[in-house]
């Protein structure tokens, strides 16, 4: 186990994919280094108002404390009360053009250890696309992104992780998808350090490929007050999931952490109606009856 070596390769990822959106938007991430006083620090990337994105953020964060976070050990009640070391990068990009989707990618790594036991470690994340107007081709390019990011790893991963993205990114309360899935994955610790880091290296550096050909084909796409109207809608989704579920928002708050870069994820504007749905055959509706629902996109 290199937690040093973790942490450095995150810091360099956070970077590169600031550096590569910064082109793309054309616009500049506010920097923000902060420290936590019962151990850690990090660093939030933040854009508002660009000219793609209204809102992004991508956060690097590294935190210790004396006591496991109860969303951390529900999987693992034996871990449940040692001291904890987390470190990870946590990203959501919100355009502006409703053509244009949301996006969440997330790698990290945690360290549980007791007096007089060894140190359990494990790394977790992956991405997922969160579509306003579906298209075909881009949830296959996506979904072909995260399957090429698993391949060198073995076949079965990609099929494991798909399905475990489609269950994890559910919306119970609403019997729904959030977007169209993706990857996750969690408690990864087999076979070994090396190949575990490898793969979470792996799926990090494949979110730029993933992601920017899409937007580059949307982000000219014409939209009116409509468009914007159902993207405000649906992003309500977003936050229901995020402040209900997400396990990642849970941990930030639950250790401690900062609460502006635990909730940037949020979208900028929202709106939620009484019983709508939308009109059948419509572009909206097309979104609910072809792509919110588990598919086999490759």
């Amino acid at each position: 186990m290199n937690a040093a070596a973790v942490r450095a390769w995150l810091v360099g990822l956070q970077g590169r994919i600031v550096a590569d959106l910064e082109r793309l938007d054309g616009g500049t991430f506010r920097r923000d280094g902060w420290e936590r006083p019962e151990g850690g620090d990090g660093v939030s990337c933040v854009i508002e108002d660009g000219s793609l994105f209204e809102r992004g953020g991508i956060n690097f964060s590294h935190v210790s404390g004396g006591r496991l976070p109860p969303s951390a050990s529900a999987a693992r009640p034996e871990l449940a009360g040692r001291a904890f070391e987390a470190m990870g990068v946590s990203l959501v990009l919100h355009p502006r053009n409703p053509y244009c989707p949301t996006v969440h990618m997330n790698v990290r790594f945690l360290v549980a250890t007791r007096e007089g036991e060894l140190p359990a470690w494990w790394f977790g994340g992956g991405m997922d696309l969160t579509p306003y107007y579906g298209f075909e081709d881009d949830a296959r390019h996506f979904h072909g992104a995260c399957r090429d990011a698993l391949a060198p790893f073995g076949a079965e991963h990609y099929a494991r992780f798909k399905r475990w993205c489609d269950q994890y990114f559910f919306i119970r309360h609403r019997n729904e998808p959030r977007g169209i899935g993706g990857i996750f994955f969690d408690d990864l610790s087999e076979p070994h350090f090396d190949a575990c880091f490898g793969l979470v290296q792996s799926v990090g550096e494949h979110f730029l490929p993933a992601y920017v050909p899409i937007v580059e084909r949307r982000r000219a796409h014409a939209y009116g007050e409509r468009e914007r109207d159902f993207q405000a809608y649906r992003r309500g989704r977003y936050v229901e999931f995020n402040l209900v579920y997400d396990r990642g928002t849970l941990f930030g708050l639950q250790s401690g952490g900062r609460v502006e870069s635990i909730l940037v994820s949020m979208p900028p504007l929202v709106k939620w109606r009484y019983d709508w749905t939308p009109e059948p055959g419509s572009p909206e509706a097309r979104l609910y009856t072809e792509f919110l629902k588990p598919r086999d996109w490759v």
